[in-house]
């Protein structure tokens, strides 16, 4: 058994030295983009700006016979591309397939300076994240690499489900982990087809009516919320965030949007997205409005060191609600570092806020 004061020692010799503490940049959108598609690759340096992060994709939707044009255009773009303040990250392919380990060896070797994390799916378990780990490190040390790339998990099995305290916590490298709907629901054997989202199927009825004539109203539910939840949990008990995945209906800008915002309020800090038109909507739902911002400031001023309790507005505000206004406050002061139009936008919000 490995003691744990050797948790946060490098794993090969010249490797950089583990990271003790995540480091939260904005990640409201993971935009993805195909590499091997010229045509796409093409439209990163007008992307890049736009987002919070970009990524990679080497997995689903690349086709077999194009892994390899996928894995060129990356290191392609990757050189030729300044990212600013924009993360580059990358999906490699599933460890049990044949593109995964000269994937890693590429990536790390070839623009290992410029990957800030690699997305692995289908992670099951701790061991997955251990052998990403060492071969990352020896990867590291023997291009020269000097910070560590993080990792970044898909929850997408029943397996994966049931260990995601395990892999949340296997590695000091493990960055955040992602719900993915349409996999996880294979592997469940659920009966949809879509990707993320609710089901119209998936609802509560309310109880008949005394005259047992007027219609009985329905409510859908959503499909997802115990496996985000679950997944808030394991991510906030081990220090690393937490994303929504995919919503596949690119045309539904709604429902996407109300998928969106049921992970942000559950604890999710960002969602990927599939298309522009899925950029703003990430970008929207995962900012806290300025009217919450503003609300948030206004507690945390009147409760001081955070003791005790007053009352504002005719609500009362204590130790826990100045908690849950100091989240609010700190992601908004992380976002406007990098957003001045939400920057300007909380700073208004402040100023019309009655002291």
């Amino acid at each position: 058994m490995r003691s744990p004061k050797d948790f946060f020692r490098p794993l090969a010799v010249g490797a950089p030295a583990p990271v003790r503490e995540v480091p939260f940049r904005p990640s409201r959108m993971i935009h993805f983009f195909d590499p091997g598609n010229e045509k796409m690759a093409a439209k990163v340096p007008a992307i890049a700006p736009t987002v919070d992060v970009l990524l990679g994709n080497l997995e689903d939707a690349v086709a077999a016979d194009r892994k390899e044009a996928a894995r060129a255009g990356l290191v392609r773009t990757a050189k030729e591309t300044d990212f600013g303040d924009t993360q580059l990250w990358t999906r490699v392919n599933s460890l049990d397939s044949p593109w995964a380990l000269d994937d890693l060896i590429t990536l790390v070797t070839e623009i290992g300076d410029k990957l800030d994390v690699i997305m692995v799916p289908k992670v099951e378990g701790a061991q997955d994240i251990h052998y990403v780990d060492r071969l990352l490190a020896q990867l590291e040390a023997k291009a020269g690499v000097t910070r560590p790339i993080l990792v970044h998990a898909i929850l997408e099995t029943a397996t994966g489900v049931a260990n995601v305290e395990q892999i949340a916590g296997a590695s000091p490298r493990m960055q955040g982990i992602s719900l993915g709907p349409a996999d996880l629901a294979a592997s469940r054997r659920m009966k949809t087809t879509r990707v993320g989202g609710g089901h119209p199927g998936y609802l509560v009825r309310e109880d008949p009516h005394a005259d047992e004539v007027a219609p009985r109203a329905t409510f859908q539910q959503d499909l997802w919320h115990y496996t985000i939840a679950r997944m808030v949990d394991a991510c906030a008990a081990h220090g690393i965030l937490p994303y929504y995945g995919p919503f596949g209906d690119i045309k539904d800008t709604t429902a996407c949007e109300d998928q969106f915002r049921n992970a942000f309020l559950l604890g999710c800090v960002g969602a990927w997205s599939l298309h522009p038109v899925q950029i703003d909507i990430a970008k929207r739902v995962f900012s806290p409005a300025p009217a919450d911002v503003a609300w948030a400031r206004k507690v945390i001023a009147a409760m001081g060191d955070g003791t005790g309790a007053v009352m504002i507005d005719g609500k009362m505000q204590d130790d826990a609600t100045y908690k849950q206004c100091q989240v609010v406050a700190s992601l908004a002061d992380a976002l406007a570092a990098r957003d001045p139009e939400l920057r300007d936008a909380y700073a208004a919000a402040e100023k019309e806020t009655p002291a």
